[in-house]
């Protein structure tokens, strides 16, 4: 099917380039490889430009920095495509960069393994960490769903829709629009239409290791799934035989799902939101012919997380594995205390969840939160409740979700063990330390007044005297 005429109304991009100037700083930034050029750090524009035009950087003497999409509704004004050598920005280029992307995804797409379980929903373009900055592309099946982040796409629609379709090939393309582009800027395109192929009325299917899903690409948040827990999800499903598993933030119940797959024998899934339930409902439904699935107790709450896990924890409730994977908690820079607060709250909340010797899962997706921070604050969470964290390892990005720049870098989860801490409580600053822990050097003596901190590289405390309080009764944690 060609493609729809809205391509063929939309406005192309200028001819002629614009040429921009910026601060030895920006110039410097670039050439390092930082795919934006923000507003602040340009001191002359040649002439005025429309979204989507193509500017070109120079610095203080005359010399190529970079080229990259227009932007001037944006703060980031420039999304850079390429710097170094000058290159020319045609259908070739794109075609190149697009192929490069999915060449990079064939591990998933096509493993060398012909008896490793299909994975037919994965991400194909993820934007400035593939050269397309602002742009995403994923696969869900036979339906393709491409987001843009900014208006500068838009003129080059016409030029890179065939070529998606030409190396993805897709039944449909959706278009998904983030709520950021003004609607003056969109030319009559719509949230959800689809760009080629008939439109899409109903959740696609798509395998993820074998397992059946469902997305909403029309309607659902991001472009219909949560790719980037893929492999954590799949490691979750490896581990889950005979466990009692608790999926806090269960969204459309991925990790739940794996869970039952792997043999868990019971899965509780938590959100706030009754779509979300009712979808990860639905995605245990469609694996019910796997016998693992159809032994699983599959008990679901819609209920605000906090206060669940309050709940929870009144109740004694006891679970071998615990995911924690919230929604971004600092959408800005502002909000990043608040968040350092809601991990440590999380932390504090899950740890005595745990049964002895199970596992805790504590994921995070805002880029504004660094690994070492985010750490910091499920430590300290874990000792507010008097529990240690045995970290078993730390994981990041998929393979087709690759960081491309420090901002890029946004996933993390962190698998640990709680234990019952030998102190009553640890502060906040010592189970910091306890969370990244120096490199080794010589040893000093430490001040009277210091805080022990039991960790795995430290000695542990004396135990303390024992006293004629009765001990309590059940097993220690």
């Amino acid at each position: 099917m060609a493609p729809r005429t809205a391509l063929s109304s939309l406005p192309t991009p200028g001819e002629r380039r614009l040429a921009l100037r910026t601060t030895a700083d920006a110039v410097r930034r670039l050439r390092a490889g930082h795919p934006w050029l923000f507003e602040g750090s340009i001191t002359s524009v040649s002439h005025e430009g429309a979204a989507g035009d193509l500017a070109v950087v120079f610095d203080d003497d005359r010399a190529f920095v970079a080229v990259g999409l227009f932007d001037p509704s944006s703060p980031i004004r420039v999304k850079v495509l390429h710097r170094g050598r000058p290159v020319t920005i045609d259908a070739d280029w794109f075609r190149a960069t697009i192929a490069t992307a999915v060449e990079r995804r064939l591990p998933i797409s096509a493993p060398a393994d012909p008896a490793e379980p299909a994975t037919t929903g994965y991400r194909v373009i993820h934007g400035e960490n593939d050269g397309l900055p602002g742009l995403v592309l994923d696969r869900y099946g036979h339906v393709a769903v491409l987001k843009l982040y900014t208006a500068a796409w838009i003129p080059h629609l016409a030029v890179l829709v065939p070529i998606i379709r030409e190396l993805v090939p897709t039944a449909s393309i959706v278009l998904r629009l983030a709520r950021s582009i003004p609607e003056t800027d969109l030319h009559g395109l719509v949230e959800g239409m689809s760009l080629v192929g008939p439109d899409v009325v109903a959740p696609v299917p798509f395998l993820e290791h074998g397992l059946r899903f469902e997305a909403d690409v029309v309607r659902g948040q991001k472009t219909g799934h949560f790719l980037d827990q893929r492999d954590n999800r799949v490691a979750i499903g490896a581990r889950a035989a005979g466990a009692r598993v608790l999926d806090l933030f269960s969204c459309n119940g991925g990790f739940s799902v794996h869970a039952a797959a792997g043999g868990a024998r019971s899965v509780l899934s938590v959100d706030s939101s009754p779509q979300a339930i009712a979808a990860a409902q639905r995605n245990m439904e469609l694996n019910a012919d796997r016998p693992e699935v159809a032994a699983c107790r599959h008990e679901t709450i819609v209920g605000e997380a906090f206060a669940t896990l309050e709940k929870l924890v009144a109740e004694k409730r006891r679970f071998d594995i615990v995911i924690v994977d919230p929604p971004s908690f600092a959408r800005n820079a502002l909000s990043v205390p608040k968040a350092m607060k809601a991990y440590e709250r999380l932390a504090e909340l899950s740890a005595p969840l745990v049964e002895i010797g199970g596992l805790l899962v504590s994921a995070s997706c805002s880029a504004r939160v660094a690994m070492p921070d985010f750490l910091r604050a499920v430590h300290a969470g874990a000792a507010h409740a008097g529990y240690e964290l045995e970290e078993e390892r730390r994981t990041e990005h998929a393979l087709d979700h690759p960081i491309g720049f420090a901002e890029g870098g946004y996933l993390k989860a962190l698998y640990s063990h709680p234990r019952r801490s030998r102190a009553l409580s640890v502060p906040i600053a010592a189970a910091a330390t306890a969370a990244a822990p120096p490199a080794p050097r010589a040893p000093r003596p430490a001040p009277a007044d210091a805080p022990r901190v039991p960790s795995a590289d430290r000695p542990r405390p004396p135990r303390p005297p024992r006293t004629n309080k009765p001990r309590p009764t059940g097993r220690p944690r």
